[in-house]
């Protein structure tokens, strides 16, 4: 099985100015997924589009400055794919890499937004994400579905549970979709191999 990554780098210029392809020349991946790209393939540079060793495919929304997905890679996958429908595709959240071993969709989860502005969105894509995975296993695929979910599934996985119910990420319908994943045989690799508590994937610019 290949060393796979996955990282919400928050936009690939910064993360580039902060070290990330001195990051991928350090830890060697055979697959890095990345999310929240906020660039366009046409705007980039080839050191960051073709870092010694891996080539790299990108998926990005119409908006620019906004979203977006892209795969760096030692060995190339037999295809690629988006998801297929256009309110989602056009946001540029999700490729699917098919390899002959497995199916890896990297993919940028919406945010739901305060106040549930987004959240029908966010449940629409979930849904779809779902069906998505169902229909690939039902042809057999091993499925590995990776990225920025943007859901705190359990009260372990953030640390102030109790006042963070009506927080984006949280709100309870996210949980139950969630649910509704592992349930259909999907395993949150993060949990399995790190149970305890007081271990997260993400924090708050903002407390600094």
């Amino acid at each position: 099985m290949p060393t796979l990554f996955s990282w919400n780098v928050n936009g690939v210029r910064a993360a580039v100015r902060n070290g990330l392809l001195e990051f991928i020349e350090r830890e060697q991946p055979d697959i890095l997924c990345i999310q929240e790209t906020k660039a366009h393939f046409g705007d980039l540079t080839p050191a960051i589009t073709e870092p010694k060793g891996y080539g790299s495919l990108w998926c990005s929304a119409n908006k620019r400055g906004y979203s977006g997905v892209a795969t760096y890679f030692r060995r190339e996958p037999l295809s690629v794919s988006n998801m297929g429908i256009e309110e989602y595709d056009s946001e540029g959240r999700v490729q699917v890499l098919e390899y002959p071993e497995f199916t890896l969709i990297n993919a940028y989860f919406p945010n739901s937004q305060e106040e549930r502005k987004r959240l029908p969105y966010k449940l629409g894509f979930c849904s779809s994400m779902l069906e998505l995975c169902q229909a690939l296993r039902s042809k057999g695929k091993n499925v590995i579905v990776c990225g920025d979910i943007n859901i705190a599934h359990r009260e372990i996985d953030l640390a102030r549970p109790k006042t963070n119910t009506e927080s984006p990420g949280y709100y309870i319908e996210e949980r139950e979709i969630m649910t509704r994943f592992l349930e259909a045989g999907y395993v949150d690799a993060f949990r399995h191999f790190v149970p305890d508590p007081g271990h997260y994937t993400w924090w708050s610019y903002r407390a600094g």
